[in-house]
């Protein structure tokens, strides 16, 4: 247990709570999202291995060496019977009559084919083996599109960024507006806590009813709880906020911009139609690319139809004994070097219909491109007239929440001077509840029509 202990102390000293707190600006949140978002930094090892991908290609085109080393121990070796060739000699002496030592010669008895083996018990070779491509059309293609290639990867990084800087930028927003919220809500909440406390010590003079104590009293309470609610929500944006730059949950974060900072009119001056911002939007930079893909893969499937030149060369040794121990005592060197010229003659059509498919996705990657054209000036349409929307929906909810508050001042003053009711005033306060509500919902709309604005011209790189 002491020593357990002494682990967790020593546990505990080497991994102190991280206490670091970040105050950030939208360009900062956006900047930490680009190093530590996760989808952004996948994009980011795409690109690596889209760099690795096309080495790869190009080390195709290098001399291939390749080593080669075997062994074999013939437990039983194969034979091959052939004539018996002492037996038929002394077939033929015996046969022409011819005498020995002892008489005619006899005919031995041998059978009339023998066994032999021409494999040795043990064999070994060891060797190398080396190609170079000299001519192959898709070699060659593949090294024409090794740069469309990185920038398909490249584009969609960008994509990537871009979709995380909207979507950091419009949780800020929200923070931010949250925020503002809180802030007209403590006003109201301190305005209707101070006219509560006049209307009770009124009630106690026996100026005015308790329902009008108790209109208010449900007022107050409705407010305060709604502050608390707000406060929660707040703490979740913040999170959402957080989870969108990658940042851990559980770490401090604080705003630095405020709303005075943002220009949100920024972009009036855009009200105008470019027919030709889609050049700036990098899904149709995408499409571009992969339409150069396809065309290159195109050319590829038109190379099958040429030739292929390959040079290949060999040297290797050989060794042969029936005692292992003088196997390696002697060896039998080869080498050579040649070409090999692969031509296709006949492929049961396939490299024609292989051809037409891609001749087809060429003509569907154009078409998509028309469309994405379209698209794009569609959304910019959208997003303006949103955005104008917007901003005057904006405008119009700062001049009722100053209508609102004047007739709750006039309401208090009647009310006060005893030419007004309680209702009266109950019923401006809620007013300038709804117009403060409508504010924070136009202010946030219009936040976020701003930053779809700047998406759809491009802007956001």
């Amino acid at each position: 247990m002491l020593a357990c202990g002494f682990a967790l102390t020593g546990y505990a000293q080497q991994a102190p709570p991280d206490t670091q707190r970040y105050n950030f600006t939208i360009q900062d949140c956006v900047n930490y999202a680009y190093e530590h978002q996760l989808d952004v930094k996948n994009a980011n090892l795409d690109v690596t291995s889209a760099d690795y991908h096309v080495k790869e290609i190009i080390g195709q085109g290098l001399p291939q060496i390749t080593g080669a080393a075997s062994f074999q121990d013939y437990i039983k070796t194969s034979k091959i019977l052939f004539p018996n060739s002492n037996k038929q000699l002394y077939t033929i002496l015996h046969n022409e009559g011819v005498s020995g030592t002892n008489g005619v010669i006899a005919i031995p008895n041998e059978p009339d084919n023998v066994a032999f083996s021409f494999t040795q018990k043990y064999n070994a070779s060891l060797g190398l083996n080396a190609s170079l491509i000299l001519f192959d059309p898709n070699y060659i293609v593949g090294l024409q599109g090794r740069k469309t290639y990185k920038e398909l990867y490249n584009r969609s990084y960008t994509r990537t960024k871009i979709e995380a800087s909207v979507n950091v930028t419009k949780a800020y927003y929200q923070v931010l507006v949250s925020v503002e919220q809180l802030k007209l809500l403590a006003a109201n909440i301190a305005q209707l806590k101070q006219q509560l406390d006049e209307t009770v010590a009124r009630n106690k003079q026996g100026f005015v009813e308790k329902i009008d104590v108790d209109r208010l009293t449900v007022q107050y309470n409705s407010q305060v709880t709604r502050q608390e609610n707000i406060i929660r929500l707040l703490e979740i944006n913040y999170q959402l906020l957080k989870f969108q730059m990658g940042m851990p949950v559980d770490k401090a974060l604080t705003l630095r911009d405020k709303l005075e900072d943002v220009k949100i009119e920024a972009s009036a001056a855009d009200a105008n139609n470019d027919t030709t911002v889609y050049r700036n939007r990098i899904e149709y930079n995408l499409l571009e690319t992969q339409k150069k893909l396809y065309g290159y893969d195109l050319k590829s499937k038109k190379g099958q139809f040429l030739p292929k030149l390959t040079a290949n060369g060999n040297i290797s040794s050989a060794y042969q004994d029936n005692s292992f121990s003088k196997l390696f005592s002697t060896n039998y060197p080869s080498s050579y070097i040649g070409l090999s010229l692969s031509v296709p003659i006949f492929t049961g059509f396939q490299h024609r219909n292989q051809l037409k498919q891609s001749e087809i996705t060429v003509l569907k990657a154009q078409n998509d491109l028309d469309n994405m054209k379209n698209t794009v000036n569609l959304q910019v349409n959208q997003a303006r007239i949103a955005y104008i929307n917007g901003l005057q929906t904006l405008n119009d909810q700062k001049k009722n929440m100053a209508l609102a508050e004047e007739v709750l001042r006039v309401s208090k003053i009647k009310y006060q001077q005893g030419v007004g009711s309680s209702i009266e005033v109950t019923q401006a306060q809620t007013a300038v509840q709804d117009a403060d509500n409508s504010y924070i919902q136009g202010l946030y709309d219009a936040l976020v029509s701003k930053v779809d604005l700047d998406k759809a011209y491009g802007r956001i790189q």
